[in-house]
């Protein structure tokens, strides 16, 4: 299971750390943000221990609806079964009593300048993100004119210096060899490059080449949305390859479905072109214009009038 440091957490999303530093090294691997309100009150009967706790504004006037014992005794109980962190948002006071408990229970208490829903959704997304399931593919992830295209096929096929002509026609490398993904949400998988492998890329012959140092800042990003996979292998005489781009290839990767595009490499084949074409063809799929349908439509169309006798083929 994948886990993060609440250290980390609070670096990565600005938090300011006002107690409990001795526990900046626990881990959280529950990408779910708790509210505690019934456990405020006293029930801890389904206490979830494993997450981040998030008080805001109403958790922070519910609490001074008590007593200073009571307060003291109910935030003791939560924070004695070692939550991995609390998180106060931007308008809830800190209670000094909390931070007399979370330095005692070496709980990590934390404060933010965001407000508790937009907050909660940080938190909940950051963690969603950084522990979702992933999995490492052996291939080229450039963006092509903002189409997220993973090229893949067997090494040494040329995966590489087909990317470095399609950075150097303006469109920007996200990983080269290794390309690491995980599924944001249902139905969108994002690949990044593992950092130490950040801008570079390895060409036969050529040796390491850092993209942003030839070509600028811009012929880099992070990460990006896989929209369309494209393999590319040596022509196969025995295949039968789709000429007109009417059957739909797919691959899955986790539970999301991805277009897939086949590109056989001949001699003087451009592969960029062709995997630049894909691409851009598979864009114009999304937004509605697919050219292999709308031509065999045309074909049928004519083929019916010319039955009929209405038109004559030249």
């Amino acid at each position: 299971m994948r886990s993060i440091t609440i250290f980390k957490l609070a670096k990565d999303l600005d938090l300011e750390v006002l107690a409990g530093h001795e526990g900046l090294s626990n881990r959280v691997s529950a990408e779910m943000v708790d509210r505690p309100g019934i456990e405020l009150a006293g029930f801890l009967g389904h206490y979830m221990n494993e997450r981040i706790h998030l008080i805001g504004t109403k958790e922070s006037s519910f609490l001074s609806l008590f007593d200073d014992e009571v307060k003291y005794q109910r935030v003791e109980a939560i924070l004695a079964l070692n939550p991995p962190a609390i998180v106060f948002s931007l308008n809830a006071q800190v209670p000094d009593y909390f931070i007399e408990l979370a330095n005692t229970h070496k709980v990590p208490l934390l404060k933010s300048q965001t407000r508790t829903v937009p907050l909660y959704a940080r938190i909940y997304s950051y963690l969603h993100s950084n522990l979702a399931p992933r999995q490492s593919v052996h291939g080229v992830l450039v963006d092509i004119n903002g189409v997220g295209t993973l090229i893949t096929g067997k090494s040494g096929i040329g995966k590489s210096e087909t990317a470095l002509e399609l950075i150097k026609r303006g469109h920007i490398l996200v990983s080269d060899d290794r390309v690491d993904i995980h599924e944001a949400n249902p139905g969108v998988v994002i690949g990044s490059a593992p950092k130490i492998l950040e801008r570079f890329m390895e060409i036969r012959g050529i040796g390491i080449v850092d993209v942003v140092t030839m070509f600028g800042a811009g012929a880099f990003r992070e990460n990006k949305k896989i929209r369309l996979v494209v393999e590319i292998e040596h022509w196969k005489k025995e295949k039968a390859y789709d000429r007109l781009g009417l059957s739909s290839e797919t691959i899955r990767y986790f539970n999301t479905d991805i277009p897939k595009v086949t590109i056989p490499i001949l001699p003087g084949r451009n592969t960029a072109t062709l995997v630049e074409s894909a691409a851009m063809n598979s864009k114009l799929k999304h937004m509605g214009h697919n050219a292999a349908e709308e031509l065999t439509n045309a074909v049928a169309q004519m083929a019916a009038r010319v039955q009929l006798g209405d038109e004559d083929i030249d």
